[in-house]
């Protein structure tokens, strides 16, 4: 049974893995049954959020310029913070393959076993109405004060997973002993010379101020970034 582990969770850009990113890391450090450590980051991202994750999260384009952190150093820290932890999350493959793609971009190692309470909650507790965080945060009576920010977010599911263990554990023992994570994510390739420099007339032509960092583009973001200017402000007149 697992009773040490780094429960954690991600906020995001949106939910696809190869073209959104993380905004937020949030953590915390559980030894038998005991918090003892957390771990809370904002990643600058280098472009504006959308109004429907800025009102989802509470995070603002201002919170992640004035308190982010760059992505490397972010990632490299985490990745240090787990390293020998199982790890513990609601939904939990969204946020490891997340993780695990942004962790091989710099050559980090992030195989791990790990326990999903979205799994638990589907397996133990199959009168809820819905299986989200905030119904098991209700069943249990815990307030989570921020919901949708990372931090509150993990202290929420390790406070859950605790108590489902108590409830549920001594005769389910397996059900909380952990699986591997299996996750391969896919090659990450740079935005070629031709769709930065298209990008950047483009900009230029819509009089748009460039707050990416195109050395950090993949060819897919440089993709999805060039259709939603040309959707919104339409191509260039040559």
């Amino acid at each position: 049974m697992i009773r040490t582990y780094i429960c954690f969770d991600l906020e995001t850009t949106g939910l696809n893995v190869e073209s959104d990113e993380i905004i937020e890391v949030g953590a915390v450090k559980v030894v038998e049954g005991r918090l003892t450590e957390q771990f809370t980051c904002f990643v600058n991202i280098h472009k504006p959020l959308s109004p429907f994750i800025s009102d989802l999260t509470g995070i603002s384009d201002a919170m992640l310029q004035r308190e982010g952190y760059e992505k490397q150093a972010v990632i490299e820290e985490f990745v240090k913070f787990c390293d020998g932890y199982a790890l513990l999350g609601h939904n939990l493959m969204f946020d490891y393959k997340f993780m695990k793609t942004a962790a091989s971009l710099y050559g980090l190692p992030f195989e791990k076993n790990g326990i999903d309470t979205l799994d638990l909650a589907r397996k133990f507790l199959p009168e809820l109405p819905n299986k989200k965080l905030g119904s098991l945060c209700d069943h249990y009576q815990y307030r989570n004060e921020k919901a949708h920010r990372a931090v509150y977010d993990a202290r929420a599911t390790a406070y859950c997973y605790e108590q489902m263990i108590r409830q549920f554990g001594k005769e389910n023992p397996d059900a909380f002993h952990g699986n591997p994570l299996f996750y391969r994510p896919k090659k990450w390739e740079p935005a070629t010379i031709r769709q930065k420099r298209y990008l950047n007339d483009l900009l230029k032509y819509h009089k748009i101020e460039n707050t990416t960092d195109m050395e950090q583009l993949s060819k897919s973001e440089a993709s999805k970034l060039i259709d939603s200017i040309i959707l919104k402000h339409g191509m260039m007149n040559r």
